[in-house]
């Protein structure tokens, strides 16, 4: 997910449910690879130590493993801090990033009176999913990008909640992708199927096409033990994989494909990725679910005649007989 939002040196990047800081983690080892000036610029070099990395969560545990997660990962100064982000007595940092990244909880609720009273104003809903959506365009500025995970629900939900959450992220903001992932990419400590949701704000909408991709394999097993299927160099986003490999590891196929989305493209929706009009997506009352626009062709298979196969049956019951008087001869 970091290496599809290609963090830059200027952004201003959050995780509102930051747990140990997994994702900052990756934004700063991702912004060491790629943009080596941040070291050598003294403006680049204050923000990226003390204005760049911003994480909440209301377990404390977690707050000190996620702020000496980032310590030890050479980041001076990371905006690690207790917060309830959905809390009304928490509201706030509205349009201060421009980055975020998250995979919040699922399949909470929360009483109205808890809940920050701008969010409601977003989308009435107790449903901590659809709320996370709310704070994450509530605290991007314009412009800003956002790749987070969500529960395959969110995606086709039938309430008013989900309908209308659905129906901003396509009309007044720009939804970039969705790429869904097979259940098991969670084990073994949840079997709820996801997808990783891709969208800028823009607040005047934007959306064209929607990239649609149907994730099969991440390079592990995708059971409770979560087995690589590949040696080690051949996993993550960067890996080099020949057509078998890739069978295992979709990973650099999505990377690879969604930086060049930009050209024409003439895949089908018979194929793994696809780019969905903005005017079928309204059609189908802005259902975001991947099923509901691929399209699967059902190889045809011919059969022979029932008489042939009668014939072929009885002639085995004839062998059949036959084999059986012969065990009974031997047996005499």
């Amino acid at each position: 997910m970091v290496a599809l939002m290609a963090p830059k040196p200027t952004d201003i990047a959050c995780d509102p449910s930051c747990g140990t800081a997994g994702f900052l983690v990756a934004t700063n080892e991702y912004l060491r690879g790629h943009h080596p000036e941040i070291f050598t610029d003294p403006v680049l070099r204050q923000h990226f130590n003390h204005k760049l990395f911003n994480g909440f969560d209301f377990d404390n545990t977690m707050l000190r493993i996620g702020s000496m997660n980032m310590l030890l990962h050479g980041v001076e100064n990371p905006n690690i801090r207790y917060k309830d982000s959905l809390a009304e007595e928490h509201a706030g940092d509205e349009e201060q990033y421009t980055l975020v990244l998250a995979n919040p909880p699922f399949a909470g609720s929360l009483d109205y009176e808890n809940c920050a009273k701008g969010l409601q104003q977003m989308v009435k809903t107790k449903k901590t999913e659809l709320l996370f959506l709310a704070l994450f365009l509530r605290l991007l500025k314009p412009g800003g990008r956002a790749a987070v995970i969500v529960p395959d629900g969110v995606l086709f939900g039938s309430s008013n909640a989900h309908k209308a959450l659905r129906e901003m992220l396509v009309e007044k903001q720009k939804l970039d992708a969705i790429i869904s992932m097979p259940s098991g990419v969670f084990r073994p400590y949840a079997g709820v199927s996801t997808a990783i949701l891709i969208f800028t704000k823009t607040n005047s909408g934007g959306t064209d096409n929607v990239w649609f991709y149907d994730m099969d394999a991440d390079g592990y097993s995708l059971d409770d033990k979560r087995t690589p299927l590949l040696p080690e160099e051949k996993l993550g986003p960067d890996a080099k994989l020949s057509e078998k490999e890739h069978a295992k590891n979709n990973l650099p196929d999505i990377l690879e494909r969604w930086n060049h989305l930009k050209k024409k493209s003439t895949r089908k929706h018979t194929d793994q990725s696809f780019m969905v009009p903005k005017a079928d997506i309204a059609a189908n009352g802005y259902d975001l679910s991947i099923n509901r626009y691929k399209e699967v062709v059902y190889a045809e298979v011919k059969y022979d005649p029932p008489r042939k196969i009668l014939k072929e049956l009885a002639e085995l019951e004839r062998e059949i007989e036959a084999g059986m008087k012969e065990l009974e001869e031997m047996l005499r």
